[in-house]
């Protein structure tokens, strides 16, 4: 990264897409595949329906039989069996006749429509109907909903709930998809503690690692939250390689701006795979990118302020997950919306405003929420929205049309 100019958001996170590939996918069940995509086209191997069957309880009957059947003048026909869900016996019914079945039961071979219960008087030796149905009424026909050889789902697409209950429902236990990513998180700091523990008057709970570790796995990744690292260059370092071992990507948190305590930087700068620098951005402005380990493992370092922090996850680490998932888009996508109030923001930087979002009858709007400072989690909290304001604008007016990344949506 050019340490002598600011990078722009965009080619920062251009910079870490493109150097990123795509996990190798490899076959998954079901359940953990979860909102990946699915990298194989899948073709039904069977029908559904895979045999006629009845959409209700009732009685199944020959339509000719009972096509005249009304409240004055009843059709009787007597009960010859039974048929229930997932039972292996086959019955052939004849005209004449009928036979109670339970929803999701084989039809019998030769009727042609389905009398609810609620038409009948529920007899079980012989069966009073006083309403007749439409032939073919209530009967589930094979292959109504997929037939064998339809395609269930186009390489790319997302596996959600319906679409693993469709993949199951054609006997499939397993689909090939990439694996989560495996993110390692790190906050370094002397002055951190864990939350649970006592503080000093100079000390700070550790939120970042929490929030960080929650985001990745908002995004569909696994993470591993480590314990807190020293400002310790030999302990960092240690610290890092130990973790190599279970990660796809290292987000670290703190210790990457010019401070004479910023072990991050002070450590990957000596690798020389790790590049450092400024992105025209607020808050956020000190980034770092690069490989480490024999692997080459990516590494994604953020400033220390926590809203500095989340709002970079957003920016950078989003992206950077979603194209090791093989998901698209990257990048989340922008949405425009009304500001409710004005406010300022700072020359030559692309600001992120945190805000509260909302739809009502006039449409979308947004509010802006606390101050810009970077260590307002409080304010964070209560934000759903981040206001993005391009950096030649340095003032937003009350009632204008501004562009909103909203948080918390699947994309």
């Amino acid at each position: 990264m050019p340490t002598d100019r600011l990078s722009t958001v965009d080619e920062h996170v251009e910079r870490i897409v493109e150097s990123l590939v795509p996990l190798h996918p490899y076959d998954q069940p079901l359940l953990e595949a979860l909102g990946l995509p699915v990298c194989e086209s899948i073709s039904a191997p069977m029908d559904l329906p895979s045999f006629d069957n009845s959409a209700m309880d009732g009685y199944a009957v020959y339509y000719d039989d009972v096509v005249s059947a009304s409240l004055d003048h009843p059709v009787h026909l007597p009960v010859v069996g039974e048929m229930a869900a997932g039972q292996t016996k086959h019955i052939a019914l004849s005209p004449g006749t009928a036979v109670r079945i339970m929803t999701g039961a084989p039809v019998p071979q030769g009727s042609d429509a389905i009398v609810p219960i609620e038409w009948t008087d529920g007899g079980i030796a012989s069966v009073r109907i006083t309403q007749a149905p439409q032939r073919d009424q209530h009967v589930r026909h094979r292959g109504e909903d997929v037939q064998t050889g339809d395609v269930l789902l186009e390489d790319g697409s997302i596996l959600g709930p319906r679409q693993l209950g469709l993949l199951a429902s054609v006997g499939r236990s397993q689909v090939r998809s990439r694996p989560r990513p495996r993110v390692v998180i790190m906050s370094t700091g002397a002055e951190l503690r864990e939350p649970g523990t006592a503080l000093g008057h100079d000390s700070i709970y550790d939120a970042n690692s929490y929030m960080l570790a929650a985001a990745a796995r908002s995004a569909g990744a696994i993470a591993y939250r480590v314990g807190i690292v020293s400002d310790d260059p030999g302990e960092f370092g240690d610290a890092l390689s130990d973790q190599l071992v279970r990660a796809d990507l290292v987000v670290t948190s703190g210790g990457v701006s010019k401070g004479a305590y910023d072990v991050v930087k002070e450590v990957l700068s000596e690798l020389g795979t790790v590049s450092f620098g400024e992105v025209a951005m607020q808050p956020g402005k000190p980034q770092g990118f690069g490989f480490v380990g024999e692997d080459a493992t990516p590494i994604i370092t953020l400033p220390g302020n926590p809203v500095s922090s989340y709002v970079s996850f957003e920016v950078f680490v989003l992206p950077a997950l979603r194209r090791m998932m093989g998901r698209l888009p990257y990048r989340r996508p922008m949405v425009r919306a009304l500001c409710s109030q004005g406010f300022s923001s700072a020359p030559d930087r692309e600001q992120y405003v945190r805000a509260q979002f909302g739809i009502d009858g006039k449409g979308a709007h947004v509010t802006p929420v606390g101050g810009h400072g970077s260590h307002l989690l409080g304010d964070l909290s209560e934000a759903n929205a981040l206001i993005v304001v391009p950096a030649a604008v340095t003032s937003v007016q009350g009632g204008s049309q501004v562009q909103v990344l909203v948080l918390d949506r699947d994309f």
